[in-house]
């Protein structure tokens, strides 16, 4: 049988014997530019001395951007090397499974690097040649990246299983209990009284307030009246409290905005300070979350070599008026017609759908047609559909939607954890060999076990 190494070893040598072939059959000039040496072998790919060169050059710039004193070269090298040849893995790991990148996902993820940083094409690509990339290499590096991205996040998020305990856990716990309440942006106004005020003192300044909370609640700018008449040590931004919890809020604060809507001003309420006036002028988080369902059944025709794009229309129209003359029901017709696998067994129902559910085109028919009647036949990336809206309703998705953020929340903080144990297992899985020239036994202890 032969072994993994063996494989490599033949492979390394054919490439080698051709690569010399044509370096032989190049002009003198380009032989020049053809000399580069391998540094890695990484299971049917290898790493070039110029790629690692260059990835060298651009971190050790990152950290003299830094002003952090780097390490030394041959330990930079390793980590460099060790980082190129993981990407390797994952690039190799993402053709396997079939990843691609199609050209308008390309453009934009290149638009959005353009808009964060806030160049146009032309200045974009000039930053570019400083760096030594073409376009085309440049293209070709966010390419990989993306599909590096999609194999980090399947083949991570594949390993972290969030169960509903897991989650009333976190809910219940005092963290759960502070993450989830709302978050306040506020704004604060103090008439104060000092220490010593008289009761005179103390009903003037009582009637200013009630004079302020009269001009906020009828229009008046909050952030101005503050600026005017707040004693705060936020006054002169407003009165701005910025984003803040009730949790964190003194209680008479939190007791205040206790009922209060966005976009109200609480009633003076006094502290040992002077009165208060809270404004919210906005809320997130914990927020009630209503959406409108719709319940919807379908039938769909596939166009192939046998039925042309009219037929599957036709036959749809022509269903579509014998179902409205009663002479027969939707969800036989899509139990018989229907090639939709995952529905057409229970009538073409599609039960309750969530907004963002299907695609466009469904979504525009469902949302155009009234209860209790059909769309007209629509085409989609799936083929010719028809469908039946058969309700509609408003359902509070409050809890789901909590819930749903508090598996996200738990799925990120073991996100790191398990990436770290997945490239180790990915790592340790793959034949590397290492061919520094400083290297002396590095491939023995960096080659996985042979099969």
């Amino acid at each position: 049988m032969i072994t993994k190494k063996q494989l490599f070893t033949y492979a390394r040598s054919t490439s080698l014997a051709i690569l010399t072939w044509v370096a032989s059959s190049l002009p003198a000039w380009a032989q020049v530019h053809a000399l580069d040496r391998v540094v890695a072998v990484v299971d049917d790919d290898v790493v070039m001395a110029s790629e690692l060169q260059q990835r060298l050059d651009t971190i050790s710039a990152q950290i003299a951007s830094q002003n952090v004193a780097p390490p030394p070269v041959d330990i930079l090298q390793r980590q460099v090397l060790e980082e190129l040849i993981v990407e390797r893995l994952q690039l190799q790991m993402g053709l396997r499974v079939g990843i691609a990148i199609s050209d308008a996902e390309l453009e934009q993820a290149i638009a959005q690097l353009q808009q964060n940083m806030g160049v146009n094409p032309k200045e974009f690509y000039a930053r570019m040649a400083t760096e030594g990339l073409s376009p085309g290499a440049f293209r070709q590096q966010i390419r990989e990246e993306l599909i590096i991205r999609q194999v980090v996040q399947g083949g991570v998020n594949s390993r972290i299983q969030i169960t509903d305990q897991q989650i009333n856990n976190f809910l219940r716990s005092k963290e759960g209990e502070f993450w989830k309440s709302p978050q306040y942006q506020l704004g604060h106004i103090l008439i104060a009284t000092g220490s010593n005020a008289s009761v005179e003192e103390v009903a003037e300044a009582h009637k200013k307030a009630n004079q302020i909370y009269q001009q906020a609640s009828t229009g008046g700018d909050f952030r101005a009246l503050a600026i005017s008449n707040s004693s705060g040590q936020n006054a002169l931004s407003g009165g701005d409290l910025g984003w803040r919890k009730a949790v964190e809020l003194p209680s008479l604060f939190a007791e205040a905005l206790k009922d209060l809507e966005v976009n109200a001003t609480s009633k003076p309420f006094r502290s040992g300070a002077g009165f208060h006036l809270l404004k919210i002028h906005a809320q997130r988080g914990a927020a009630e979350q209503v959406v409108e369902q719709t319940k919807v059944r379908h039938i769909l025709i596939k166009p192939s070599a046998i039925v042309s794009d009219d037929d599957a229309y036709n036959l749809l129209i022509d269903l579509r008026k014998k179902i409205a003359a009663g002479e027969m029901k939707f969800e036989e017709q899509a139990r018989e017609h229907s090639e939709d696998i995952g529905s057409m067994l229970q009538g073409g129902d599609l039960g309750w759908s969530m907004p963002g559910k299907f695609v466009p085109e469904f979504t525009a028919a469902m949302n155009n047609t009234p209860v209790d009647e059909m769309s007209m036949p629509f085409r989609s990336e799936f083929g010719w559909h028809l469908l039946q809206v058969e309700g509609r309703r408003k359902q509070d998705m409050s809890e789901q939607f909590l819930r749903n953020q508090a598996a996200n929340l738990l799925r990120k903080r073991r996100f790191e954890e398990e990436l770290l144990i997945w490239r180790q297992e990915m790592r340790d899985a793959a034949y590397v060999e290492i061919k520094l020239p400083e290297s002396q036994d590095t491939a023995a202890a960096t080659t996985a076990e042979e099969q």
